[in-house]
C-alpha cells in the first residue's frame, strides 16, 4: 500500500494549481478510506521546492511595494498576494503529512484537511483574478512562508509552534482591516472570499496549537514556556501587533499566551527606540 507520506510527497511535488488541488482532496478521500499507510518511523527528506509554476517570479519581500487598495489594481495585486500565501499553505500542509512519520493517524487527517481547505482558498482568489483579467504568476511574490518551512524541517513541534501559532495568525490578526478598507470601496466579493479564508484559518491554527500542545506534552515541556522560547530563537525583532486577539483566543491562544505576545512586541519596540 502506498503510504500516506508517498501520497502526499506527489501532491507536494505536483506544479500545475489545478492538478495539485485535486491532488489533495484525492490524498484526503484515500486516507478517510483507509487506504493510505503510517509508516511509524523515519522522516522524508527536506523538500528545498515544492512544485510550483513557473511564475510568479519571486522576489525579495523588500521589492514588493503595498499598493492601495482604493484602485482596482491595488486590489488584484492584493488578491495575487493573498493566492500566493494560499498555494504557499496547500504545501505547508502537505509537507507536515508528507515529513513527519510516526505521529496520530488524526494528526495526518488534520492536515490533510488544511491542504484541501487552502486548496479551495487559493481556487477562490484565482477566480476572482480571472474574472478581472488577471491570472495567478501576473504578479511577482516573496518565497518567505516556505524558507520557515525549511528552517522548521525537522522538528514537529517547532513547525507547529512557528508555522499555524505564527505565520497563520498573523493572517488572523492583519484580515479584519483589510476587510474594512475593502468594504470601503464596495468590494463586497472580497470582502466575502476573506470571510471564508479567516474562519477556516482559525481551524487551522487551532489545529497546530493543539499538535504543538500534544508534542509538548509528549516530552515533558511546558508549551507557554517553550512557545515563548521559540518566538525569543526564531522570531526575535519580528513580533508584531496589533493582534487580533478574539480570533487568536478561538484558535486555542490563552490569555497568558496573548500576554506574553504584548511583552515580547513592548520590548522589541523598547530596543528599537
Amino acid at each position: 500500500m502506498k503510504t500516506v507520506h508517498d501520497a502526499a510527497h506527489a501532491c507536494l511535488m505536483e506544479s500545475d494549481p489545478a492538478r495539485k488541488a485535486e491532488c489533495v482532496r484525492q490524498l484526503q478521500r484515500d486516507f478517510s478510506m483507509g487506504q493510505r499507510a503510517i509508516d511509524e518511523d523515519g522522516m522524508g527528506s527536506p523538500v528545498a521546492d515544492p512544485g510550483r509554476p513557473a511564475r510568479p517570479e519571486r522576489v525579495d519581500r523588500k521589492r514588493l511595494a503595498p499598493r492601495p487598495v482604493s484602485a482596482p489594481e491595488g486590489r488584484l495585486a492584493l488578491a495575487h498576494a493573498l493566492a500566493h500565501i494560499e498555494f504557499n499553505a496547500i504545501n505547508i500542509g502537505l509537507d507536515a503529512v508528507y515529513r513527519f512519520h510516526g505521529l496520530p493517524a488524526d494528526f495526518y487527517a488534520d492536515w490533510i484537511r488544511v491542504a484541501v481547505e487552502e486548496a479551495h482558498h487559493f481556487e477562490l482568489l484565482r477566480a476572482y483574478l480571472n474574472d478581472h483579467g488577471r491570472d495567478y504568476g501576473d504578479y511577482p511574490a516573496h518565497n518567505d512562508l516556505w524558507e520557515m518551512v525549511l528552517r522548521t524541517d525537522d522538528d514537529p513541534m517547532i513547525r507547529m509552534a512557528l508555522v499555524p501559532r505564527v505565520l497563520e495568525a498573523r493572517g488572523l490578526d492583519v484580515t479584519p482591516g483589510i476587510q474594512a478598507r475593502l468594504r470601503g470601496v464596495g468590494d463586497d466579493r472580497l470582502v466575502g472570499i476573506l470571510d471564508v479564508i479567516y474562519r477556516e484559518e482559525i481551524g487551522h491554527v487551532e489545529i497546530g496549537t493543539r499538535w504543538f500542545r500534544h508534542l509538548c506534552a509528549g516530552r515533558g515541556l511546558d508549551p507557554r514556556l517553550t512557545f515563548r522560547n521559540l518566538l525569543s530563537e526564531y522570531m526575535s525583532g519580528r513580533i508584531r501587533g496589533p493582534y487580533d486577539e478574539l480570533g487568536r483566543m478561538h484558535a486555542g491562544f490563552t490569555a497568558e499566551e496573548m500576554d506574553d505576545l504584548r511583552a515580547m512586541e513592548a520590548e522589541t519596540l523598547g530596543l528599537l527606540s
